[in-house]
């Protein structure tokens, strides 16, 4: 049912309801009027004949009937006249109110009172009158036909007359369905017009509202959505860019060491050789030879140097563990004055090579800071696995961190160290040490290794 319908059934309801009652208090009104009029009727018809009655009656029943012949009919009663002997000598005629036309019986049990009748006796006979309500309930049947027609006609000029005014009213709440299951529909650009009324209007400017809400959260979404996808192919890409660098970064060190180292190696052997041979026949010609020999063996120390910066070889053929203790004996040898503790323990769990190098950049990175920036003078490095988590930390005693320093430009080294741990399915936290220094933490999921099977 409709809200139309459903306010004109309430209001249709009401006024049934009002009706009803207004013809409940106008029947009680009818009966209290009738039980009046026919009783004092009565009380007065009797009162008039007792008084005259005796006067008539001393001179002959025939002058007591044409008395009351001539008196006719008494409103509201019938008078009966009888003899000694209960012989009905006179009735009162017919009552020509209204003549042929009486009340439903239903409607006059309803309304006419217990009949009342009085008896006047004198010598010769008595004298009966009896109330009679049929014209006065007549009067009331027509009366209640009047206010039952006019109700009627008053409930469907109400009816009628609210039914237009409530389509008036809804009329703007079709089209504000019509805009949500437009909305629904995934137009999001729908507006409702100004509409009539106070809360129609008031729902109109809150739909209007919701909708450009609607908007600026479905472009933010879409501008968060292609931001991501930017973002990812902007991860992807770092990803690859890195990869790159690390594999151009293997192939130079395998280059140096392979190819580069050999052919130090071999100048170095031919410049001995050579001033071993002219040792006594050309002084000048060795000293040049030894000088090649000992240029070539710095040349071989600095390749070697460069090497594990650009790669570890040692973690390709050793593993983590192996790779972090030659950095860990490197960094002692050139900087003898630092103080290093090594804690390195992975246990029986192995990881991928990328995390595997991730983690041996981020302790390469942290002590480079530490020593450049921090100006530490003791390092302390730890590698636990457990929990399917392995964890490096790093901890210095130099300089710390600026209360700004996450705001400053610079710091590209342990950016890109997130970002690689990140990667790998990682994290890297970096915080201030106690009592000072830098604490740098890389968390990576940690790989188990297959158990070995017995021969």
């Amino acid at each position: 049912m409709t809200l139309r319908l459903k306010i004109n059934f309430m209001v249709g309801t009401l006024t049934v309801l009002f009706v009803i009652v207004m013809t409940g208090l106008q029947v009680r009104s009818m009966r209290e009027s009738v039980l009046e009029e026919v009783v004092s009727a009565n009380r007065v018809a009797t009162q008039m004949l007792s008084r005259t009655v005796s006067l008539y009656a001393s001179r002959g029943m025939p002058e007591m009937l044409n008395f009351l012949q001539g008196m006719g009919r008494v409103r509201s009663n019938d008078i009966m006249l009888l003899d000694l002997a209960g012989r009905e000598l006179h009735r009162s005629p017919p009552s020509t109110y209204k003549t042929g036309r009486d009340a439903p019986q239903w409607f006059e049990r309803l309304i006419s009172p217990l009949p009342s009748m009085q008896t006047i006796e004198f010598s010769d006979g008595e004298l009966i009158v009896r109330s009679n309500a049929s014209r006065a309930v007549l009067d009331a049947w027509d009366t209640l036909k009047q206010l039952a027609v006019s109700g009627l006609l008053l409930l469907l000029l109400v009816n009628s007359l609210v039914f237009w005014l409530v389509g008036q009213t809804v009329r703007p709440f079709g089209q504000i369905v019509k805009a949500l299951n437009q909305l629904h529909g995934g137009r999001l650009d729908v507006k409702l017009p100004l509409l009539a009324g106070t809360e129609a209007a008031a729902i109109g400017t809150a739909f209007n509202r919701m909708v450009d809400e609607l908007q600026i959260h479905f472009e933010t979404e879409r501008r968060a959505i292609r931001a991501e996808l930017q973002l990812s192919d902007s991860h992807e890409l770092t990803c690859w860019i890195d990869q790159r660098i690390e594999r151009e970064r293997l192939m130079i060190a395998r280059e140096l060491h392979d190819e580069l180292g050999q052919s130090v190696t071999a100048i170095r052997s031919i410049a001995l050789s050579i001033a071993q041979r002219i040792h006594t026949l050309d002084p000048q010609s060795e000293t040049a030879a030894r000088l090649i020999a000992d240029e070539s063996s710095r040349l071989y120390d600095a390749m070697h140097g460069m090497i594990p910066r650009l790669t570890p070889l040692v973690l390709d053929n050793f593993g983590l563990a192996e790779a972090l203790g030659d950095l860990v004996v490197r960094t002692r040898l050139s900087q003898p004055d630092l103080q290093i503790e090594a804690a390195l323990d992975i246990g029986q769990a192995a990881l991928g090579s990328d995390a595997a190098l991730t983690l041996y950049r981020a302790a390469q990175e942290g002590i480079s800071n530490a020593l450049r920036h921090g100006q530490a003078k003791a390092l302390k490095l730890s590698v636990v696995s457990s929990d399917g988590v392995v964890t490096l930390t790093l901890q210095d005693d130099g300089q710390g961190l600026a209360p700004d320093w996450s705001l400053r430009t610079g710091h590209y080294g342990l950016r890109w160290l997130a970002k690689r741990a990140e990667g790998v399915g990682g994290e890297l936290h970096i915080e201030a040490a106690q009592p000072h220094g830098v604490l740098l933490r890389v968390r990576l999921p940690l790989r188990a290794t297959a158990p070995e099977q017995g021969a």
